[in-house]
């Protein structure tokens, strides 16, 4: 027999003190040991009443060359114990990002000619099996009075990271961002948290061409970070980045929170 829990949101109203913890990047190669992750347990002391995995939850590049072997990606990873442990008793929202759809830095119509069988279509689909979710990927969370979280899409609806910079160009999509303005300014919480699997202020690495701290994405880069620098204590938590920061975009104020892998 094996038992689990999970803890459920305060209601709308209910002022309440709520814990989460945000993590990337989970290579099965970067594990501690056979265990798994020694974060999870870290994590589990804090007692989150939420987890969020901004993505790269398993990473198919070169490896994952159909869909049978995308499952088990998921499949030996969620068998550790670290990770079965903590899955067992915490309440998990899951975004993915490029190496849990195909590979680094990909978009809907890029060609994976060493990818085999395994096509972008064919991991969108695959995580939908493995992280159910109702509806759309992109969706706003209330945990009581005081925090609403949005979770966002970032593969699904963005332009080719080559093409050339202007109105057009997107990571998120009218509808998307449409939406997120419209849920953000409906929101009477006091503290509002974008998370988001990439970067919207950064920094990055220079040779980066790939989320909205880059240079190839500033139209739409600019077009929300003015947007978030006004709304009322809304913050970006970020995933996708390797190392973990908090900066402040000199122009407009944002702040970002990079979680680290």
């Amino acid at each position: 027999t094996l038992t689990g829990g999970f803890v459920t949101a305060p209601r709308r109203r209910d002022a309440a003190r709520v814990v989460f913890t945000v993590s990337t990047g989970q290579m099965f190669d970067d594990r501690d040991g056979e265990h798994g992750f020694d974060i999870y347990p870290a994590m589990l002391k804090l007692e989150p009443n939420f987890f969020v995995h901004t993505g790269d939850v398993v990473y198919y590049d070169r490896l994952a060359k159909t869909p049978e072997l995308a499952h088990y990606h998921w499949q030996r990873t969620y068998s550790l114990p670290t990770n079965l442990e903590f899955q067992r008793q915490v309440a998990s929202y899951f975004e993915k990002d490029d190496h849990d759809t195909l590979v680094d830095d990909c978009w809907p119509t890029m060609d994976s000619p060493y990818m085999g069988e395994m096509t972008f279509a064919k991991g969108v689909e695959i995580f939908r099996q493995q992280v159910p979710m109702k509806g759309r990927t992109y969706r706003t969370r209330r945990w009581g009075k005081d925090l609403q979280i949005w979770l966002v899409e970032g593969r699904d609806y963005r332009s080719p990271n080559p093409m050339e910079d202007g109105p057009d160009k997107t990571i998120w999509g009218t509808q998307q961002k449409q939406w997120f303005q419209r849920t953000v300014a409906d929101s009477d919480a006091t503290f509002k948290v974008l998370i988001s699997p990439t970067p919207i202020v950064g920094p990055d690495r220079d040779n980066k061409r790939d989320n909205h701290s880059n240079a190839n994405f500033t139209h739409e880069g600019d077009e929300l970070r003015a947007f978030i620098a006004s709304q009322k204590n809304l913050v970006v938590v970020c995933g996708d980045r390797h190392w973990q920061y908090m900066s402040i975009h000199p122009e407009t104020g944002v702040r970002e929170y990079s979680c680290g892998p």
